[in-house]
């Protein structure tokens, strides 16, 4: 249904405007933004300041059910890879409909905690025994069906597992559910195509992580994709931790990034997720490319990953986004919170990420996370402009923590750096439809309760 409301403050792409008129179509498009409008008694009045929708631009639905299960020391040195251990044997047992009553809990969660759109970076193809389903799109229709239900704006990006290691090296066999020869993949996505523009969504491509796809099927998977669709979106994992640095060197010579600038079309329809680790020169050179950083601060801090060099970054213009990743943490406005944190243990100041035009940190990271998730997403959701998706966020000016404020940047400082961050926020539109009022989504109990089913189901199997 087409749509307006009117905003007191609304945080546009170049900064906060007043008395901001907005109307949406009824396929959910902006095509007013009006700044100093007067408000219409037929029009609705936002009760607070109003932020574009954040897209979370890296989700493994299936990792929310590891809540609670892996914070305990199963070894005397834990890391990234011992808790993959864990996750494995959750991949291993998950069925179909829990899978997408999981997503479905979580996409809900999504919305209620700002964000509007997520992009899928999904590797669960085959049934538990690593055979293909009859229906060998099954899992990637069950994360669809749960973003239709939910309402959020989604971005498929169905990932290419072959190898254990750099070199080739074969896979294990919990891994069997994530492999793919490329053919299998690229029929995968011609049958997912029409599935993802029947509902508006995008469909790209994930190439898991250097050392998972080889480099022969890397060139082939790639110029297959661009017979589909040249401006698909393509996501990699990348230079996450200093072991798979190292294990890279002694494979090719280089560094992960290094490798991939020389060896790959590398652009802005790529997101590098993580990142985490480059050298000078490779941020410089990756940053030039115009590919988005994909950040992930609540996950990398909960795996021990390190901390991505967002200054280095931003000085040669690198664009950067921000998601959810293994879902530890499930708030838009946390994870800016953490990213600016973690940039202030590691230099020594505050306001790092304060931008030479917004003083006001969170306005420049919200502002500055929407444009390069946008971008990653493949979507129009660039933000409060005409053209773009109606993603709106509004928060409640009401609300003890932010009433009697001076100012919106003011209001959503606190809502990143001084709330409980999710209950500041009061509604949220995805796509012109308003999906959560009064910090509830309509789906929210039934979503919930589907979520604990399943995960309990998933306990009994594992435990």
């Amino acid at each position: 249904m087409s749509g307006a409301l009117f905003a007191r403050h609304a945080l546009l792409p170049t900064g906060w405007a007043r008395d901001v008129l907005l109307e949406w179509d009824a396929a959910g498009t902006l095509r007013v933004v009006q700044p100093g409008a007067q408000a219409g008694a037929a029009v609705e009045q936002a009760a607070g300041p109003v932020l574009p929708g954040m897209p979370n631009l890296h989700s493994h639905a299936f990792q929310r059910v590891l809540g609670g299960r892996t914070e305990y020391r199963g070894q005397a040195r834990d890391s990234f890879w011992s808790w993959r251990t864990l996750m494995y044997r959750i991949a291993g047992a998950i069925a179909p409909e829990q899978l997408e009553a999981i997503a479905t809990g979580l996409y809900v969660e999504m919305l209620e905690a700002g964000y509007t759109s997520v992009c899928e970076f999904h590797y669960l193809h085959h049934d538990a025994g690593g055979r293909p389903y009859a229906d060998d799109s099954t899992l990637s229709q069950c994360l669809l069906r749960a973003a239709e239900r939910a309402g959020i704006g989604f971005t498929l990006l169905p990932v290419l597992y072959q190898a254990a290691g750099f070199g080739g090296t074969p896979p294990r066999q919990e891994q069997q559910r994530f492999i793919r020869a490329t053919g299998s993949m690229l029929h995968l996505l011609e049958r997912l195509l029409p599935l993802c523009l029947a509902q508006g969504a995008r469909l790209g491509l994930a190439p898991h992580s250097l050392r998972a796809v080889p480099p022969e099927s890397l060139r082939e998977a790639l110029a297959g994709l661009d017979a589909i669709d040249t401006s698909a979106p393509v996501h990699i994992h990348v230079a996450e931790q200093t072991a798979e640095v190292e294990a890279c060197l002694a494979w090719s010579g280089q560094r992960p990034v290094e490798w991939l600038l020389d060896h790959a079309p590398v652009d802005r329809r790529w997101c590098l997720v993580h990142a985490t680790h480059m050298s000078a020169q490779e941020s410089a050179r990756a940053a030039a490319t115009g590919a988005v950083a994909g950040l992930c601060p609540t996950t990398e801090a909960n795996l021990g990953d390190g901390i991505f060099d967002v200054p280095a970054w931003r000085a040669a213009g690198g664009r950067w986004g921000v998601g959810s990743d293994s879902h530890a943490c499930v708030d838009a406005a946390e994870e800016l919170m953490m990213l600016e944190y973690s940039q202030r243990l590691q230099v020594r100041q505050r306001n790092v990420m304060a931008g030479p035009v917004q003083r006001c940190v969170a306005t420049a990271m919200t502002l500055e996370a929407v444009a390069g998730g946008a971008q990653a997403s493949g979507r129009p959701v660039a933000g409060l402009a005409a053209g773009q998706r109606a993603d709106l966020v509004v928060l409640d000016a009401s609300h003890p923590l932010l009433e009697g404020l001076p100012s919106p940047d003011a209001m959503l400082a606190a809502h990143v750096f001084a709330s409980h961050r999710r209950c500041a926020i009061g509604s949220v539109w995805a796509g012109g439809c308003l999906a959560v009022r009064e910090g509830r989504h309509a789906l929210h109990e039934s979503a919930t309760r589907g979520f604990v089913d399943a995960r309990r189901a998933l306990a009994r199997t594992i435990d």
